[in-house]
């Protein structure tokens, strides 16, 4: 192969999977002649420095070894230092509960993720930036507002230990809340802010969040543009008898959805809201969004 790997691994992601699965998957790999070094994380945000030191000492070509989680945290290793040099490298050896990045190339998941890792494919995708009031933070997958942010944050903060039972108890309390509210935007071509009330909006690079769901059904990761997806103030039983709409991309299709590809947003909060990035949970005060055109390499083939 002649190419070495760094794979920074969370052992808990995936509820522990990830962890068990570790010998067994480098076994695989290395049995095929692809040189891997390991470096594993112990806390959160760990990820970001391993990558950050690696590539300030030459390492170009990484694995994300976990979920989601996992490589949101590289990518944030990666950029902004990459930004206008060599193109790092990332692959995925997919063990988290969502993994959706990869779903834009294989429902495959972990056996197409190590083909692709031997076979040495590899695609240019697009960066996501989203400078906010404390600094700036990238990503590859999406960044949502509203609904889909609220029941992350509940679930990251309350029932976080709960598994699949914490994620439908996040759902039912959200639901019960009910919150539709502006998160004035202006995207490429508009004078104004946006300020209506919405359910939620999301920033999108790919077409799934949560795994399974299409929330971006027209999202390209190497056009340079950010997919931008709002669904308007619908009610909560409109909400629900959509629902699969979101898991096959119909919902776009509502009176109240709106769906444009942008080069740029803008963003007039007045305060730091709940976001969802990656599977992550953060507080930003959002103020603009861009691209980095396809200024990372990601082991993946088009389906």
């Amino acid at each position: 192969m002649g190419q070495t790997y760094l794979a920074i691994v969370n052992p808990a992601a995936g509820g522990g999977r990830s962890g068990k699965l570790l010998g067994s998957a480098l076994k695989r790999l290395r049995a095929a002649g692809l040189d891997v070094k390991v470096a594993t994380t112990r806390a959160r945000g760990q990820a970001t420095e391993i990558a950050r030191d690696a590539y300030s000492r030459g390492i170009r070509h990484f694995i994300s070894f976990g979920g989601d989680g996992t490589a949101y945290e590289i990518v944030n290793g990666l950029f902004p230092q990459a930004i206008g040099k060599e193109a790092p490298t990332l692959g995925f050896l997919p063990l988290g509960t969502g993994n959706s990045f990869l779903r834009d190339f294989t429902d495959r998941g972990l056996d197409a993720a190590t083909e692709w890792l031997l076979a040495g494919e590899r695609r240019p995708v697009d960066v996501m930036r989203m400078r906010h009031r404390d600094g700036e933070i990238y990503y590859i997958n999406l960044l949502s507002m509203g609904f889909s942010a609220d029941v992350a944050t509940l679930r990251a903060r309350r029932f976080n230990d709960w598994g699949e039972l914490g994620y439908f108890l996040s759902i039912f309390l959200t639901l019960a809340r009910f919150k539709r509210r502006p998160f004035p935007t202006r995207v490429e071509g508009q004078a104004q802010f946006d300020d209506r009330r919405c359910l939620f909006v999301t920033f999108n690079n790919s077409k799934f969040t949560g795994g399974s769901m299409m929330i971006a059904p027209k999202a390209q990761v190497d056009d340079g543009l950010v997919e931008y997806v709002r669904w308007g103030p619908i009610g909560r039983l409109g909400l629900i008898r959509n629902l699969p709409g979101l898991y096959d991309g119909t919902h776009i299709q509502h009176p109240l959805a709106e769906c444009k590809a942008v080069p740029r947003v803008e963003f007039n909060l007045d305060a730091p809201v709940d976001v969802m990035v990656d599977g992550e949970v953060l507080s930003l005060q959002c103020e603009a969004l861009d691209v980095l055109p396809r200024a990372l390499n990601v082991v993946a083939r088009m389906p």
